[in-house]
């Protein structure tokens, strides 16, 4: 076990986006990510209202943050304490995504509708593949429920997967709620990893 954690902090410290994002202040190199989908497409913009799912350590919150501008406000939702960032349109909240009734909760935060909900939220994995995959895709289907309740008509929202058998039924899904669904795997997404964002764009409610 400690020759694994050993191999794995010694991949880690070759990542070039974990260095990068110790260099830029980043709390995780997922901003990368978050980062590289927005450049390419109309996902965020300035003044936006964001919802951000699964929210710590923050690298995602500081990315978006980085795009909307002072004008946006972002409220970020996670299940464990997420640090103080020092930004004023940031407010953060200790939620389960899974627990009873959250949608409503978030909703009431929120004050209202979001132009944008992002979801990088990850289970705890077990190492069982199948097993893995479902529970991602609890968790994406827990997100999209939250994302019905709280985006406005037109808005957006990204959220992660893995691929597996689930995938394609969650697409079709997707693309019965929003007219644009495309699935995107972003450059600072590890090679190896079955990881993928699913990016729906233009919420028809």
């Amino acid at each position: 076990m400690v020759k694994k954690s050993k191999l794995w902090l010694e991949k880690r410290h070759k990542d070039q986006f974990h260095k990068l994002a110790s260099k830029l202040g980043y709390r995780s190199r997922a901003a990368f990510k978050l980062l590289q989908i927005a450049e390419k497409h109309p996902l965020l913009k300035k003044g936006d209202k964001v919802l951000d799912l699964g929210a710590a350590p923050g690298g995602w919150i500081q990315a978006a943050e980085k795009i909307i501008g002072d004008k946006g406000f972002i409220y970020a939702i996670d299940v464990k304490p997420i640090q103080p960032l020092n930004l004023n349109n940031v407010k953060t909240e200790v939620l389960d995504l899974t627990s009873e009734h959250v949608a409503s909760k978030i909703f009431d935060l929120t004050k209202g509708k979001v132009d944008v909900v992002l979801s990088d939220a990850s289970p705890k994995f077990s190492g069982v593949l199948e097993l893995d995959a479902y529970r991602q895709y609890y968790l994406a289907k827990k997100s999209l429920e939250i994302a019905e309740k709280t985006l406005k008509k037109g808005g957006n929202f990204l959220v992660k997967m893995l691929q597996s058998k689930e995938l394609k039924a969650f697409k079709e899904e997707l693309k019965i709620k929003f007219e644009k669904v495309k699935l995107i795997k972003p450059l600072a997404s590890r090679k190896e990893s079955s990881e993928i964002y699913v990016l729906c764009l233009n919420f028809t409610g």
